[in-house]
């Protein structure tokens, strides 16, 4: 018969033995010590100065004093002893030290982590069900880096499928961004959770924007404005001084990263007004602006007015150069003011005219009462005169 149990290597009482009240003793100090036991520390290789009876530690690989010799074992302290126990695969005891279930593995103790893989679901102050697996109740979700980045990642199976944020004010839907049946970067808002409006979608393979509307590879930003919505497109600003609201258009040559001058004639911007023939858009009239003369770093502009004529084709009207002379009907002025045509300045009578003065010298007018017939005028800054004569209207 064994004297000892074949788990515990608890002593067992032998027939006839005397003094059996010290075997019996000693069994149940070490069940006292391992019955849902709890280490003091783990890995430690000092015993304490003053240990107090009960007390149980895990040894460390190097253990000294009382404890040397005894390497990673269960020191147990008994009435004025060490009880030394060797733990065994399996074995587990709650660490105060670390406030953690340790496990025995063999060779240490190793904290007991649950396996996290593949659960049905998560609550966290709340329960999961079957859609939403992963559910958090609290004011606040916080989601840190390890030391570099962090990425939240949104999956879906098909591009047909939703990947998407919701948003919601009593489980109802407000606004959603992400990817909403295709592969496009879209905002979407709703008042009632029901219709929805895209405010914004940005195409993956493009990086083209459009407000309220599919983006189109012609356009890098479009905005579209049904007859159901206002007809404004509204730029504000509000600033103590006076400074202006400004549209600023830049234009150069290579690249964002590398940018090089633009050149002579080159175009710089242009607005484009375009109406539905019934098949398509067709352009009726753009304002245009170019870089005229390129000398070093010195731009100058010149701005010119097209506009369609009767065949849809587009003509420039206007042009103001470089110098500041504007050409109707030309776009190389060669004065200030250089027409190419029949120009034709407002008629009055001679008692209807503006007074000479207000219009300022150098106004013309057609008087068409005149004695003689219909004749120009012009104000030197007091009256009006004949161009024929100088003589005062009259």
């Amino acid at each position: 018969m064994s004297d000892i149990t074949a788990r515990l290597d608890l002593p067992l009482i032998q027939p006839s033995q005397a003094q059996k009240h010290v075997t019996h003793n000693e069994a149940l100090q070490v069940l006292d010590g391992l019955v849902q036991a709890a280490l003091e520390e783990t890995g430690a290789n000092t015993p304490p100065f003053e240990p107090v009876t009960g007390t149980l530690y895990a040894i460390g690989p190097s253990p000294t004093d009382d404890w040397a010799g005894e390497p990673n074992k269960l020191a147990l302290r008994i009435t004025e002893a060490w009880l030394f126990i060797d733990p065994q695969l399996g074995w587990r005891a709650w660490d105060k030290s670390t406030e953690q279930f340790k496990v025995f593995d063999g060779t240490g103790w190793a904290e007991i982590t649950p396996d996290l893989d593949n659960l049905d679901g998560i609550g966290i102050n709340t329960a999961s069900d079957g859609t939403n697996r992963l559910a958090v109740a609290s004011a606040a979700t916080l989601l840190t880096h390890e030391g570099a980045g962090h990425q939240l990642k949104v999956n879906k199976s098909a591009d047909t499928d939703t990947a998407s944020l919701l948003f919601q004010s009593n489980w109802t839907g407000h606004a959603e961004m992400g990817l909403a049946g295709d592969t496009a970067f879209s905002v979407k808002v709703s008042d009632d959770g029901t219709t929805w409006y895209n405010a914004l979608k940005a195409a993956g393979n493009s990086g083209n924007v459009a407000i309220g509307a599919q983006p189109t590879s012609d356009s890098k930003l479009r905005v579209v404005i049904d007859q159901s919505g206002p007809w404004n497109t509204a730029f504000e600003r509000y600033v103590n001084s006076g400074g202006s609201h400004n549209f600023l258009f830049r234009k150069a040559r290579g690249t964002e990263a590398s940018p090089v001058a633009v050149q002579s004639g080159d175009a710089l911007m242009s607005i484009t007004s375009s109406g539905h023939d019934g098949s398509d858009f067709a352009a009726v009239g753009v304002l245009r602006f170019d870089a005229e003369t390129v000398t070093g770093t010195d731009i100058s502009g010149r701005m010119e007015i097209v506009l369609a004529d009767t065949s849809g084709n587009l003509q420039a009207r206007a042009a103001i150069d470089e110098a500041g002379n504007m050409g109707i009907g030309t776009t190389t002025p060669s004065t200030t003011l250089d027409v190419n045509g029949p120009a034709r300045v407002k008629g009055y009578t001679v008692a209807g005219a503006p007074l000479a003065a207000d219009a300022g010298p150098g106004a013309i007018i057609l008087v068409n009462d005149e004695a003689g017939g219909a004749v120009l005028a012009f104000s030197d800054g007091t009256d009006w005169r004949r161009v024929t004569d100088r003589a005062v209207i009259s």
